[in-house]
């Protein structure tokens, strides 16, 4: 099985700035796209962003497009996300998550694992 450990949440003020990492370890040959997710209190876990590991498309939802950018290091095997222009409802956890999809799903069940979240909290 693969593990995905995130890391790098916080609080930052509205307008600020944050890097959520996201490293993957154990049996990762067949993992072909990452994708981040967010979950907000009380509302259904949305995606965020993917990439494929390989040619690294990239592929966001309308709420990042333009502030958050994806990326990878093949040779960390850790995959990015850059989170700009922060927004109090950009507060949620935020999830990685690996799917052996050859393109970025926005459905979470196209994913066959999940990290355990890092809280991002944004303040107005």
């Amino acid at each position: 099985q693969a593990q995905l450990a995130e890391s790098g949440g916080g609080v930052v003020q509205a307008g600020g700035s944050l890097r959520v990492s996201c490293a993957l370890s154990g049996r990762t040959f067949n993992i072909a796209t990452m994708g981040w997710f967010r979950q907000a209190a009380g509302k259904e876990r949305e995606f965020v962003a993917g990439i494929v590991w390989r040619g690294g498309n990239t592929r966001y939802a309308g709420s990042a497009e333009g502030r958050f950018t994806i990326s990878r290091d093949n040779a960390k095997a850790t995959v990015y996300l850059q989170m700009n222009s922060l927004k109090p409802e950009d507060s949620a956890v935020y999830y990685c998550a690996a799917s052996s999809s050859p393109w970025p799903e926005e459905n979470l069940h196209g994913y066959d694992y999940w990290g355990q979240g890092t809280q991002v909290t944004v303040s107005s």
